[in-house]
């Protein structure tokens, strides 16, 4: 992301904690149980893309047209963003500083890019790498899925390889083994 012309601010960026890895690891799964339980609120990101069956607009994200999506680019209202199959993604920081205003932990799950772009800007997000206990494991998840092909799976799993070259760079990398565990280990990362 470029971030010459950069104007979103954080209010609470000591609050802030990014979840990210690979895909089919279970970012949304253990972010999905610390709100559950009330130990944190999510950030909803924005995205170019159309909603899926279910998927409920500043629920799951804010479905914006690409024209708005690019004009939120210009006038510098995203923390990050990425393009993906021509849709883009992003985060605004409306969305995080209104999560904040709870006075909870605010997660973002975010891909390793995004990750690493507000770490530069903001020092003080604390980023958490959640991490497969091995590629076979990873593997698996991706296939039991069942909504992706061979050749998505490929691609998915070559990436995740990429991401996890990066672990070294976050604050903390938890390994999802079993989901409560991790689950813990977040909670105990986003607590102090």
């Amino acid at each position: 992301m470029d971030t010459s012309n950069h104007i979103a601010s954080l209010e609470r960026p000591d609050r802030v904690f990014v979840l990210s890895g690979p895909s089919g690891v279970g970012k949304n799964t253990v972010a999905a149980a610390l709100c559950k339980s009330g130990r944190a609120v999510r950030a909803v990101t924005a995205t170019s893309r159309e909603p899926r069956p279910g998927e409920r607009d500043g629920a799951d994200y804010y479905f914006v047209g690409r024209e708005e999506f690019e004009g939120w680019l210009r006038d510098g209202r995203l923390l990050e963003h990425n393009c993906y199959d021509g849709n883009y993604y992003g985060t605004p920081a409306f969305s995080v500083n209104r999560a904040a205003q709870s006075g909870k932990p605010v997660l973002l799950v975010i891909d390793v890019n995004g990750a690493l772009a507000v770490k530069k800007l903001w020092p003080q997000v604390k980023l958490v790498f959640l991490s497969p206990p091995s590629d076979e494991a990873l593997e698996q998840r991706l296939r039991a899925r069942g909504d992706e092909d061979a050749r998505s799976v490929a691609y998915r799993l070559k990436r995740a390889r990429e991401e996890m070259t990066l672990r070294d760079r976050y604050d903390y990398v938890v390994v999802n083994d079993r989901l409560e565990d991790a689950v813990d280990e977040v909670a105990g990362i986003i607590d102090h």
